[in-house]
């Protein structure tokens, strides 16, 4: 049986994508990035939970209104 293996990545892979890394942009500037990535990455959970903590706004009856 055939099966797709695509996207499959073998340590061989993932190395050769590393040191194209390192290549292109430097042992420096690395960290800078992944320090940059994990910072928009908190942001994004940080803003998905304060979604989840806001009360949805319920629209008021016509009783509640009138006096």
């Amino acid at each position: 049986m055939f099966t797709l293996t695509i996207l499959a990545l073998s340590w061989q892979h993932l190395l050769i994508v590393a040191l194209l890394l390192l290549v292109l942009f430097g042992g420096k500037k690395i960290p800078e990035m992944m320090r940059g990535l994990g910072s928009g990455i908190k942001e994004f959970k940080d803003a998905v939970k304060e979604e989840d903590k806001k009360p949805a706004d319920e629209p008021k009856s016509n009783s509640e209104k009138t006096n």
